[in-house]
């Protein structure tokens, strides 16, 4: 499956914003991922209600609105300093308030 097949598995519930199936950098194969951008809440929940435990080339997906993950920042890091007490990872949460099913 492609980004174009993706967007179109989903374009059958309603207007598709984006899609995009998450790959790896090294390899460019899909990491089992991706993200849909539906603008109108009641298609991405109907698109959702329906496609999500669907066989897909023999494997069930799962869609889900997708949770923002927390990012790191380049102060984030682990200092060399071994007198540094902040030893643990500091992270932001992204603003950002699109669905993405």
């Amino acid at each position: 499956m492609d980004d174009v097949d993706f967007k179109e598995m989903f374009e059958l519930y309603g207007t598709v914003q984006s899609a995009l199936l998450v790959k790896d950098k090294a390899t460019g194969k899909s990491k089992g991922f991706g993200f849909i951008d539906m603008p109108n809440d009641n298609e991405g929940k109907e698109a959702m209600d329906l496609l999500d435990g669907v066989a897909i080339f023999g494997k069930k997906i799962a869609v889900k609105i997708a949770e923002d993950q927390p990012r790191k920042t380049s102060t984030d890091y682990r200092s060399n300093d071994r007198n540094d007490n902040n030893r643990g990872s500091r992270f932001e949460p992204r603003n950002n308030d699109r669905r993405r099913y």
